[in-house]
Parts: structure tokens; C-alpha cells; sequence
């Protein structure tokens, strides 16, 4: 199981994501620039895969876009239901695993926001998840994910960590009320370029004594810009844009390079060939 399949991070995964990001953060922008794609390529209706609890999904259907959602957690899918019914939305939101779902129509824009596309834990499970992408698309349909530009300081530093060498995160209130810190602890694999290790939960009374403790698995691998070009010719994409962040940065794509690292999200555009 991964983090995202667990009922209780589901229900706080929107509380103490807000405290995440609010200080550094690398989604600024982020729910407008889908929705810019949403316009200029959604036409034929639009899947938000991996939809986690709905952040870009309902921010999408609340502005009129013929938008689906789906997500490999039943939880999550559970919590963006119920965010959509409070909406007043009726959205279909299905669990399904992006290498294998499959729906009743096509779309003209696929959308794997965030970090969706990161915890495919193989290159074989990516160019399934490209290859069964494809299929749902209409002919020239987009297709658009995100990657970081792994960086070997960082990766360094990972490899000299194990599963249970926790760093502080944030302190956050959930969805009980309580106070909660979060710890992070994440080793790197370079032979499979996998990220893996622990998210620990305290919970805290209100002298701030712990009270209650989980620890939840994270897997997500660091993939490459070649790799993700030679995916896309594989799997019968062409790239069309890579922007550096939500803000409108677009990289040269006649001269790629590998050796220049971005920190925050390069987010790929793709067209079915």
C-alpha cells in the first residue's frame, strides 16, 4: 500500500497539504494552468487522473468543463465525492489504476496533476499507463504530467538515509481537531531510482504529549527527461511544450539537457500521435 490508500490520509490529505505548500510552494498556480488547458484542449471532455480529493477536478467542473475523475485510492475517490456532492456536483469519480482503467468515451485531455505520474514505481508501469492513456484519448488528444529533475546533491543525501530517519515536516489541525506532526524519512535506490520510506503521524493532546503514533509507506520513482521523452516516442506521443512551474515558463525544447536542474515541477505536454 502506498500513503494515499489510507482512509485517515485521505481525510487530511487537504489540511495539512495547505500547510505544506504555504510557505514554499511548488503548485503555485497550479489549479488555473489546468484550467487554461482545460480550455484551450478540453473540448471533448477532459479525465483527471489521479484525481486525489478533487483539487483540480472540482476546480474544473465548478467553471463549466466536462471533467471525470479517477484515482488508484478508494479513499481518496471517497473524500472528492463527497466534496462534489457538498458542491452540488454530480461527477463521475471512479476508483481505477491508470495503467488499466477504462472508461465508456474518449477525451480530448488527460490530466495527471501533481504528482500522479511520480509513483508509477517502474519504467514498464509508465509506458503502460502511457500506452493505456493513449487508447482513452480522442485522436490528437493531450496529455499532460508531471516529473522532477532529479538532482544528485539531494539524491546523495537520500542514499546515506534509511526508512526510520525521521525529519520534521509541519504541524497541522485535522479533521478531529487534534494537533498533528508530520515526519518524513525517504532513502534512495539509484539502481531502480526509487524514493522510499515513511510518513509518521503524532498525534498531540493539548499539552502537546503524544498520543497516538502511524506511520504510513511512501514509493515514488525520479525519472529521468530523456527517459521521459524516449516514453513519449514509445508510447506514440509527441511533446509539445515543458513548462518549468504553473507560471508560464516554457523550456527550449530544441535543446534539452539533463545536466540543468530544475527544482520545482516540470509539467509535460503531450499529443497523441
Amino acid at each position: 500500500m502506498d500513503l494515499h490508500d489510507f482512509k485517515d490520509v485521505a481525510e487530511n490529505y487537504d489540511r495539512y497539504l495547505s500547510v505544506m505548500y504555504q510557505d514554499n510552494d511548488n503548485h503555485d498556480g497550479f489549479r488555473e494552468f489546468y484550467l487554461d488547458l482545460a480550455r484551450k484542449y478540453g473540448a471533448g471532455g477532459v479525465v483527471d487522473i489521479a484525481c486525489g480529493t478533487g483539487a483540480v477536478l472540482l476546480y474544473l467542473a465548478e467553471r463549466g468543463i466536462d471533467v471525470d475523475g479517477t484515482d488508484l485510492s478508494e479513499e481518496m475517490c471517497l473524500v472528492a465525492r463527497k466534496k462534489a456532492e457538498q458542491l452540488g456536483l454530480q461527477l463521475r469519480i471512479v476508483p481505477a489504476d491508470m495503467t488499466k482503467f477504462h472508461t465508456d468515451r474518449k477525451y480530448s485531455l488527460a490530466i495527471i496533476a501533481r504528482s500522479g505520474f511520480m509513483h508509477l514505481p517502474s519504467s514498464r508501469l509508465q509506458r503502460d499507463a502511457l500506452l493505456n492513456i493513449r487508447d482513452q484519448l480522442t485522436e490528437g488528444g493531450i496529455l499532460t504530467f508531471n516529473t522532477f529533475d532529479p538532482n544528485p546533491a539531494l539524491q546523495a543525501e537520500m542514499m546515506k538515509t534509511g526508512p526510520e530517519d525521521y525529519s520534521f515536516r509541519l504541524e497541522y489541525v485535522n479533521s478531529q481537531g487534534q494537533r498533528e506532526k508530520i515526519y518524513n524519512a525517504m532513502t534512495y535506490d539509484p539502481c531502480s531510482q526509487l524514493m522510499h520510506g515513511n510518513w509518521k503521524f503524532e498525534t498531540l493532546d493539548e499539552a502537546g504529549e503524544v498520543i497516538g503514533e502511524r506511520v504510513r509507506p511512501l514509493l515514488m520513482r525520479q525519472t529521468y527527461r530523456s527517459e521521459v521523452f524516449l516514453l513519449a516516442e514509445l508510447c506514440g506521443f509527441q511533446v509539445l511544450d515543458i513548462y518549468r512551474g504553473y507560471l508560464g515558463d516554457k523550456e527550449n525544447l530544441s535543446a534539452p539537457n539533463d545536466g540543468v536542474n530544475h527544482t520545482g515541477n516540470l509539467i509535460w505536454i503531450m499529443q497523441k500521435k
